[in-house]
């Protein structure tokens, strides 16, 4: 028996040979699918086997190629890893000055209920004031 490559090394042993299921009927649509699936894979990880053959033959020596092809996705990590740092400073950015707004707005807050302290203390004194006028007059 030929040594399996693919996906098919490591199917379960069920699903290696989906056409010689016992019940194979009730499980034909399944198979299909599968055997679908498999040779889609099989020509998906072929195409770049192919495109990668054809480009060291074409474009010389494989260590030339493979320098331009590190400085290219350098390059690419570089721009995105810029990218990210870039939206880190303005979140960072974002998140000092929605601080300080909350910070702001809380000591407006704290500067209000200390308002509204002083005045209901002014109002309870005042009501005390003019129960105990009431009460000396009765």
């Amino acid at each position: 028996m030929a040594e399996k490559t693919g996906p098919e090394k490591y199917a379960p042993p069920d699903r290696r040979t989906p056409d010689k299921l016992s019940n194979g009927d009730d499980q034909a649509p399944a198979n299909a699918v599968e055997g679908e699936i498999r040779e889609f894979v099989r020509r998906d990880v072929s195409f770049p086997r192919r495109q990668r053959s054809e480009v060291d033959t074409t474009h010389g020596p494989a260590p030339e190629n493979l320098n331009a092809l590190i400085q290219r996705v350098a390059g690419d990590s570089m721009e995105e890893i810029d990218r990210v740092i870039r939206e880190l400073e303005s979140v960072r950015d974002m998140m000092r000055n929605e601080g300080e707004r909350v910070s702001r707005e809380l000591a407006g807050y704290a500067s209000l209920s200390h308002s509204a302290t002083t005045a209901m203390r002014v109002i309870a004194d005042s009501i005390k004031q003019w129960k105990g006028t009431q009460d000396k007059s009765s």
